[in-house]
């Protein structure tokens, strides 16, 4: 049986600062949006204080749950991209969440595979999040 690929992943690091995240501001989500100035530069929000809207993809979940969401205009360039969740040295934008320890995280990325876009489910939507 063929493993299905994933559209999200993240590093080890990452992962720790995640979980940092979560200890200080509880459940959180990431979004990806060129809106924000910085395609490689994903923002963080509490889950109590973001709404997704209803055209943003749901990409995957990263560890604790982690909904990771891009807005649909992005979406449609990085389709067939699969995005690795890092951190670098520097402070991020500090809106709305910011990493600790002087570190802020980047999106790494690299195309997908045709074998890989196969095993891809359709993607959810915020409006299938609502209904």
């Amino acid at each position: 049986m063929q493993q299905r690929a994933q559209r999200v992943a993240i590093t080890d690091r990452a992962r720790n600062v995640l979980r940092q995240l979560i200890d200080y501001h509880g459940a959180v989500l990431l979004h990806q949006c060129d809106d924000y100035g910085d395609a490689a530069s994903p923002r963080w929000f509490p889950v109590r204080e973001c709404r997704v809207g209803s055209a943003d993809v749901l990409l995957g979940y990263l560890p604790w749950h982690t909904e990771f969401w891009m807005c649909a205009e992005q979406y449609e360039v990085w389709k067939h991209t699969h995005l690795t969740v890092d951190v670098v040295s520097g402070r991020g934008s500090g809106f709305p969440l910011e990493a600790p320890d002087d570190v802020r995280f980047r999106i790494r990325s690299r195309l997908l595979t045709d074998a890989e876009v196969a095993t891809l489910p359709p993607p959810r939507t915020g409006a299938d999040r609502m209904t």
